[in-house]
């Protein structure tokens, strides 16, 4: 039952997937402290100290059936989270009471948890990265040969194609999944290492046996699914990961941004469109409207992931020695929702990418309107293989191409180049012959063939991991 008289996350209310917030939930948490608690007990055992089978099963009994109100009651006494639920779970499993967090400290629960969760939170990131660029390659192979004006400052250029221009969203978003890839890989445990990171406590244990010290670290590692842990630690793993992390999730952002930003103006255009249902309001006072909001919200979380991307910055640049607890709070905040948000803006770029609308008729006339200027090169070098001089006609194009400006922006006409050309005899040229130029794929250039030679060299190998996996998803809201 959600209290409407609290603060609610929309990020939990209206915009992240359930599997992404089950992440970092309360109850994943301390289902995983429990789990590696379990872990250390078991590695414990088998490297010879004196813990016994039932107490092992005995925490096993109570791993996931968790006291949260004795919890509660006890880290309000305390003022210490990891010690409230220390002492919580050995007043359910009695037995291990005097075993559980033996030699360890707070970061033992807090830290590898945190870096277990920032794992499988980069496996749910990078499946929907997948999904979005599986949705642009079948996109821009689709619309591989459309040609649409090209913009540079948004303002009309050469001719492109809408597949073409779907390649650059999607290269940027390439980049971003094998940054993703990367940083998921090198995502450790922080494993059994101490108070400060020396694992003297866990020497003591061992009667100061290195190796078996060494082993304990390995051994919570491989149960807890990971293959290694850092070398080297302070109290914490270096806050540095957190800003590797970060900052790849705010390169997806980033992409994506850039990407709403265009479809934002290209529906502006008439030429492209978001999906739109049937019963979806655009504006309340303005019942034809309809608005882009899905590339809006999209826009708009991104701006926030990249401003969250700032935080592990600083608090990595500002730990002291070998751990202060100024980042504790800060990544409590930082962490989850910038996981949060970026599963958002996913999720929400699926459905877009997998529904987008292109007006190939208002392309082409946007494309008419603009061509007979981008024409005259070739248009002159017709008029001059006819035995035209070149620096005449040149001239005449340029005060021709300036008239038919006007007529169009002073005047509110078309734009009349093309009867301008072809009714001055010097050109030597019928408007049949100058429209013959006038064929908009004569202008485009690679564009086709560069999105073939991309989709097939550089997309098609890296979804084929992923083939099973690809995702679409129904938005909330």
């Amino acid at each position: 039952m959600i209290n409407r008289e609290v603060y609610q996350n929309p990020l939990n209310e209206r915009y992240s997937s359930k599997e992404m917030s089950y992440i970092f939930s309360d109850e994943n948490k301390f289902k995983t402290w429990r789990k590696l608690w379990i872990a250390l007990a078991e590695s414990q055992k088998e490297l010879g100290l004196n813990i016994d089978d039932n107490q092992i099963q005995n925490m096993k009994d109570f791993e996931s059936n968790i006291n949260y109100d004795i919890a509660k009651q006890i880290e309000k006494e305390t003022r210490h989270d990891v010690m409230s639920h220390v002492k919580a779970f050995g007043m359910q499993a009695e037995l291990a009471k005097g075993i559980i967090h033996l030699g360890a400290t707070s970061c033992y629960v807090g830290d590898n948890t945190d870096l277990i969760n920032m794992f499988k939170a980069l496996e749910l990131i990078e499946i929907k990265l997948a999904s979005v660029i599986n949705n642009l390659s079948k996109f821009a192979i689709e619309y591989k040969s459309v040609p649409t004006l090209g913009f540079t400052h948004f303002q009309a250029a050469q001719l492109t194609t809408v597949g073409k221009r779907a390649t650059l969203w999607l290269y940027d978003l390439l980049m971003d999944l094998e940054e993703v890839t990367y940083r998921k890989n090198k995502i450790y445990l922080r494993g059994v290492k101490g108070t400060t990171g020396t694992q003297a406590s866990f020497l003591e244990l061992f009667n100061h046996d290195h190796d078996k010290v060494k082993e304990l670290d390995e051994k919570v590692c491989e149960k807890m699914g990971f293959k290694k842990s850092y070398p080297v630690t302070g109290q914490t793993y270096s806050r540095k990961v957190d800003s590797y992390v970060l900052s790849s999730l705010s390169s997806i952002a980033q992409s994506l941004h850039k990407m709403t930003n265009d479809i934002r103006l290209l529906q502006h255009l008439k030429e492209l469109e978001e999906p739109f249902e049937s019963t979806q309001i655009g504006s309340s006072a303005m019942a034809y409207k309809r608005n882009p909001m899905r590339s809006e919200r999209i826009s708009s979380l991104s701006k926030y992931i990249i401003n969250l991307a700032q935080n592990p910055a600083l608090v990595h640049s500002t730990q002291w020695l070998e751990r202060t607890l100024d980042d504790s709070a800060n990544r409590r905040l930082a962490i989850g929702e910038a996981f949060l948000a970026t599963d958002a803006i996913l999720e929400i770029a699926i459905n877009v990418t997998n529904g987008l609308v292109v007006y190939e008729n208002m392309i082409n006339r946007h494309i008419n309107e603009e061509l007979p200027f981008m024409a005259t090169e070739y248009i002159l070098m017709e008029a001059v293989k006819k035995g035209g001089d070149r620096q005449e006609l040149h001239e005449k194009i340029r005060v021709y191409s300036m008239e038919a400006a006007k007529n169009v922006k002073i005047n509110g006409g078309h734009n009349n180049l093309i009867e301008l050309l072809a009714n001055d005899a010097e050109f030597n040229l019928d408007e049949v012959e100058i429209k013959n130029v006038l064929k908009a794929e004569n202008f485009i250039g690679r564009s086709k063939e560069q999105v073939e030679e991309f989709i097939l060299n550089d997309v098609n190998p890296i979804l084929e991991k992923y083939k099973n996996l690809v995702k679409d998803v129904e938005l909330n809201v």
